[in-house]
């Protein structure tokens, strides 16, 4: 699999369930969320803008993508919403490689550049440095609908995990 049938698998509306254990404050969370990933045109604005951003040009960018999410923590009342676009950027030299710029982290709310490589069963990691933090995320198809993902959200020096989960990911089907 390279990166461009990875994002064509990952469009869609998503039901998210999202454990996660925050090590640093000995605290377990739930999250159930929405997630709505969609294909952006390569000459979208943004997609323009984040790539200048890292002096990247774009027409080295494939398969774009905005992912939105809503949710609901055990943790926090407050509603857990965001948007973020992504952008690959595949090495020429391994098509299997490369960057994801993203304009907003995981780990922190920046714009953010991560390393990304798909494994030979088709697995996503990503491994992001932040001034703060370090996060890795997998991301795998269990089938066309199912996905899951680990991460990992590790200090910066990345000898200490501080928050570590497990999502399952299952695509709603589209209604007339």
């Amino acid at each position: 699999m390279d990166i461009t049938k990875f994002v064509a698998n990952s469009i869609g509306h998503w039901r998210s369930q999202r454990s996660a254990h925050h090590l640093a404050f000995g605290h377990f969370e739930a999250v159930q969320s929405e997630i709505d990933i969609i294909a952006l045109p390569d000459d979208d604005p943004e997609v323009i803008e984040l790539c200048k951003t890292y002096n990247i040009d774009p027409q080295t960018a494939v398969s774009p993508f905005r992912m939105s999410w809503e949710g609901q923590s055990d943790w926090d009342d407050n509603e857990i919403k965001g948007t973020c676009v992504l952008v690959p950027i595949p090495d020429p030299t391994h098509p299997n490689r490369g960057k994801l710029l993203r304009d907003r982290g995981y780990a922190e709310t920046m714009a953010a550049a991560g390393d990304y490589h798909l494994t030979e069963d088709g697995t996503f990691v990503l491994v992001t440095a932040y001034d703060r933090a370090a996060a890795e995320e997998k991301i795998w198809f269990a089938n066309p609908n199912v996905r899951c993902r680990v991460s990992l959200i590790k200090t910066s020096a990345g000898s200490g995990v501080v928050t570590a989960s497990f999502s399952s990911e299952i695509r709603q089907s589209v209604r007339s």
